[in-house]
């Protein structure tokens, strides 16, 4: 079993700055800092009070074999040592270390998962059910500009309500990983929604609040939040499934694959640097394929 952490211990004074320096400079995300913290955490665990700095390429390739020992996924290990790395280069420029040893070390493969999405009837099943309350009215515009757009729920979450939204020509800008800037389309029900959730903010907002989403108190509502309340919509209706902010994303990126069969379209609404990262899609699309055809096709069925 991988030792318990405590996320809010202090590290070092250097690793200290460099995640000031991440979230200062790089505007880091909060949950790339905490991953972070916790690989500069794992790393000070593994060397066993050895100073970073004198680590050599096989001490990290043994930490590796360590975690993996431990039970630890390779995605995990994968998010560690990206944090190793960029602590490395850091020091590279900042302190003149002269090398890095986690460069080119790579963390067990992982076996590869499809993701989970939901079909089209269950996102209609979701969002279709009228709002009864004030926050069901905000919930169903967050809901409805997921499944819209495909947004993250940290570009969702960071909205504010004079930036980036504009319903008149139904487009909405954020800023995703790496701090690229992109504009996708909002449909018209997410538009309608929205505009139902504009109406009625100001009864909780508080006064100078910029964010579009707000909580009961009138503060902005967390991706944390955002997640919470889209899992008990999912509970409330019945739908039998563990539906998070993620899932709505990928059923956006599948359902528009699956009808207009432009992966690139998809990879740039979605955000992604990499055509990969969108191509997970395509297997989705091909079991919907395999499915119809089992159906349907005479030389398939028993």
């Amino acid at each position: 079993m991988v030792a318990a952490l405590d996320p809010a211990a202090a590290l070092p004074d250097v690793f200290e700055a460099w995640l000031l320096w991440l979230a200062t400079q790089r505007r880091a995300s909060p949950l790339t800092l905490i991953a972070y913290r916790a690989g500069l955490h794992a790393l000070l665990r593994l060397a066993e009070g050895r100073p970073v700095e004198t680590l050599e390429p096989q001490d990290i390739r043994r930490f590796v074999a360590r975690l993996h020992g431990e039970g630890l996924q390779g995605r995990s290990i994968a998010r560690h040592l990206s944090s190793w790395r960029g602590l490395y280069r850091w020091l590279i420029r900042q302190h003149g270390l002269r090398a890095n040893p986690a460069l080119g070390v790579r963390p067990p493969k992982t076996p590869s998962t499809l993701p989970r999405v939901l079909s089209p009837e269950q996102a209609n099943a979701l969002l279709d059910p009228e709002a009864q309350d004030l926050l069901e009215v905000r919930d169903i515009a967050i809901f409805e500009l997921f499944y819209s757009s495909g947004l993250r729920v940290s570009e969702v979450a960071s909205l504010d309500i004079n930036a980036g939204l504009d319903l008149e020509e139904g487009m909405v800008t954020v800023v995703g990983k790496r701090n690229r800037t992109r504009s996708v389309p909002v449909g018209s029900r997410a538009v309608a929604a929205l505009r139902q959730w504009l109406a009625a903010r100001g009864g909780i907002a508080r006064a100078g609040e910029p964010a579009l989403f707000v909580t009961r108190s009138g503060g902005r509502l967390t991706a944390a939040g955002i997640a919470s309340r889209l899992g008990h919509r999912a509970r409330l209706l019945g739908l039998g499934v563990h539906v998070h902010p993620h899932m709505l994303r990928h059923s956006f990126a599948s359902h528009l694959l699956q009808s207009s069969g432009d992966l690139r379209a998809v990879q740039e609404l979605l955000g992604h640097a990499s055509i990969r990262s969108t191509q997970v899609y395509t297997h989705l699309d091909f079991q919907h394929l395999a499915k119809v055809y089992d159906a349907a096709h005479p030389r398939a069925r028993k």
